[in-house]
């Protein structure tokens, strides 16, 4: 499980990215790239990091799902994700 702390750095980039993004776009389109550099460097998208969104764990996220393996496993064990199943042949 993730620190609190890089959980919610996580979120408030998520937030920035958002809040910014259709300025950031402006600013690419012009070819504006001294005023790009002027805006926050969390407010760029490449600075996201895929994340789980129960424990915030960085690696096995699977994007469809929104969680890591992990929570994946356990989730679909439980039946909390309809259409999924443990493979048995």
């Amino acid at each position: 499980m993730a620190k609190e702390s890089v959980k919610a750095r996580q979120r408030k980039r998520e937030r920035m990215v958002a809040k910014l993004a259709e300025k950031r776009a402006a600013l690419k389109a012009a070819g504006d790239y001294a005023a790009l550099d002027k805006l926050p460097r969390n407010s760029s998208a490449v600075r996201l990091r895929n994340r789980c969104q129960l424990t915030g764990r960085p690696r096995g996220y699977i994007r469809q799902f929104g969680v890591c393996r992990l929570v994946f496993r356990d989730m679909a064990l439980d039946g909390k994700i309809p259409g999924v199943r443990k493979a048995s042949w």
